[in-house]
């Protein structure tokens, strides 16, 4: 996957993303980020990207000429590298919210763009550039950077063989609907704190029906709002009742 990030700090990018799995998956191949800085391109003497808007009000606008002449030589140079066109994401706090879900299609792509912006906002015109228009949630951050950073860890954790072990992921919360189930390692037994029995049992069906159950049991404490979006089998169901009525049949 080749990522491309148009921003006016670009130095903000490399301490985050070319740490961790992030950066172990630009060294292994499997990730190419690419940050630019868009004040490069712009036109004015002085340098400015942004400008008054028209009409009046407060803040500064970016300007459309520097976004559009960027974005032009990203296409240009990702099209040299045989990279599609791909999804340009635009960080707005009026986008779509941002989830695994979202994660997991962008993840398809093999290109994605992201143009992170600042000051008060856009000229509507660098719209038109845009496939999506996202956001982390209902609050406004600075800029765009710490969203777009967000979302490419998240993304990147979906590419094929990024993780090494695909079940990885699929296993964090929020990727079945739902919230992980406690986990434990070694000792068995830390301050008086014990693992559960079923754990150290080797029986793989009740870990399964344990790790189910408490997974429910807590997205159903925590966030109830996500269990009525799931789409629950009828383990799941009967599992539920199970929990609403404080019963846990899985310690039995």
């Amino acid at each position: 996957m080749r990522i491309d990030v148009l921003s006016l700090f670009p130095d903000m990018f490399k301490p985050t993303l070319g740490q961790s799995i992030v950066g172990r998956a630009q060294d292994d191949g499997f990730l190419d980020i690419h940050v630019t800085d868009f004040r490069h391109f712009t036109t004015d003497k002085h340098n400015h990207v942004d400008d008054a808007p028209f009409g009046g009000g407060a803040g500064m606008l970016l300007q459309a000429q520097p976004i559009f002449d960027a974005m032009a030589a990203i296409d240009e140079e990702a099209q040299k590298e045989n990279y599609p066109k791909g999804r340009v994401i635009l960080m707005d706090p009026a986008g779509r919210k941002f989830d695994q879900d979202y994660a997991q299609e962008l993840a398809q792509e093999e290109h994605l763009t992201f143009i992170c912006g600042h000051y008060e906002g856009y000229d509507e015109r660098i719209r038109q550039l845009v496939t999506d228009e996202a956001s982390l949630g209902d609050y406004v951050l600075t800029g765009g950077e710490l969203a777009a950073m967000v979302m490419i860890d998240a993304t990147v954790r979906f590419v094929p063989g990024v993780l090494g072990n695909m079940s990885s992921s699929m296993g964090d919360s929020f990727s079945n609907g739902l919230l992980e189930y406690p986990q434990y390692t070694r000792p068995a037994e830390f301050r008086g704190m014990k693992v559960p029995e079923v754990l150290t049992s080797g029986n793989h069906e009740k870990i399964r029906q344990w790790r189910m159950y408490q997974s429910l049991k807590r997205t159903w404490e925590r966030r109830p709002d996500l269990i009525e979006q799931a789409k629950l089998s009828r383990e799941q169901q009967i599992m539920l009742q199970d929990i609403k009525l404080g019963e846990d049949p899985t310690m039995q």
